[in-house]
């Protein structure tokens, strides 16, 4: 895994509430550039906020570059687009063909939500530029995770949108908008806390999030808890969940309760019987749509980014995360964690889980069966 760095400033973000005021505040103090990823644009209260403050920055002369994933963002207006445009902001859209056909290369998305602002100030997580609000039937906002950083972490972000933009602009036959640095990046010490920008992509890092997971379960000693969207982990991470609690660890997961993609919550449910088996506690948040894709092990080291553990993040996306070592900041992500767990999930007992009837247990072994199908047509099998 990519070396911890210290002497960092990280602040957590808990949803689009505190992540678009914080994001919006940093664009308007932008001088020099702006780089921007996002796998969703929409046009609502929330992106607006940001849209204006992109629009504003590139009108006072700040080089601004907004990437957007092809499939994630296909809903976005053209009008917003022409806005962007109008405005000079620079706008790409990563692998535009959103062909229905398959074929591997159309699955390998740009997933990363990654900010930075004059490489002084960088943001990371799982919250797209979509409103908390915006799902159809939403009562209480969605629940989600960012943070916002200063110091030597700026340096890898840096070069990550950088490399990025550079590759979809040559791609996208836009080689006069790639990357330039109007300004040093800013990697001086801001704070004490430790972490490292993990990235997953197709090339130099494929696992690397994967085996950032595998190494602190396997590492842990008293707890691990996770709280992830969209979960069907392989059967390395499997294992390491279930030796983790066969070996005395408290291990904890927080997971999507509600119905949002139908084929991957009853998939995910087949792998229940045997976690909770081992001893894993398993809660579903059902207070309002789950996005998070966060982890505390041990009240130390935790995580948080775009990666969920399901194939498509972990073997196909590409993805980032921080990993922060840190006792303060896991103690108030796990603090905000517990909260959740309280107040909007439901705990499921391994006696009723595993004695509910047959007819309950047919949706759950097709959705397994086609998501596996799924995984197969698209090639990527075995350990997973």
């Amino acid at each position: 895994m990519t070396a911890l760095l210290g002497g960092n400033r990280i602040t957590l973000l808990r949803s689009g509430e505190q992540y678009f005021p914080a994001l919006a505040q940093a664009i308007d103090t932008a001088r020099a550039e702006v780089y921007l990823e996002t796998y969703i644009y929409v046009e609502d209260a929330s992106a607006r906020r940001i849209t204006d403050a992109l629009c504003r920055a590139a009108r006072r002369g700040v080089s601004v570059h907004v990437l957007v994933d092809g499939f994630g963002g296909k809903d976005m207006p053209r009008a917003l687009r022409e806005e962007l445009l109008a405005a000079g902001v620079l706008l790409l859209v990563f692998r535009p063909d959103i062909s229905l056909r398959w074929r591997k290369h159309r699955l390998r998305r740009m997933h990363r939500k990654l900010v930075t602002v004059d490489g002084r100030v960088g943001f990371l997580g799982g919250i797209n530029l979509i409103d908390d609000m915006h799902t159809p039937g939403h009562v209480p906002p969605r629940y989600d995770y960012a943070v916002r950083f200063e110091g030597p972490l700026l340096a890898p972000a840096q070069e990550a949108v950088e490399r990025l933009w550079t590759l979809v602009a040559w791609a996208s036959l836009k080689r006069r908008w790639q990357a330039e640095r109007p300004v040093p990046v800013d990697a001086s010490p801001k704070g004490c806390q430790r972490a490292a920008l993990v990235l997953r992509d197709n090339l130099r890092h494929r696992a690397d999030i994967e085996d950032a997971y595998l190494s602190a379960i396997g590492n842990s000693k008293h707890e691990v808890i996770i709280a992830n969207a969209y979960f069907f982990p392989g059967t390395h991470f499997r294992h390491a969940l279930v030796n983790a609690a066969r070996r005395g660890v408290r291990v904890v997961l927080l997971l999507q309760g509600r119905v949002e993609y139908v084929l991957l919550h009853y998939a995910s449910r087949a792998l229940y019987g045997t976690l909770l088996e081992a001893g894993v506690e398993i809660f579903e948040y059902r207070k309002s749509f789950m996005h998070a894709k966060v982890a505390v092990i041990d009240r130390r080291w935790a995580t948080v980014g775009s990666s969920n553990i399901d194939p498509f993040s972990l073997m196909l996306a590409r993805e980032a995360n921080l990993v922060v070592d840190d006792p303060g900041f896991a103690d108030e992500l796990r603090a905000s964690l517990h909260e959740a767990m309280e107040e909007g999930a439901q705990h499921l007992p391994k006696t009723r889980w595993l004695q509910q009837p047959w007819w309950r247990r047919v949706p759950i072994w097709i959705g397994y069966g086609f998501v596996r199908l799924m995984m197969g047509i698209v090639g990527y099998g075995g350990k997973h």
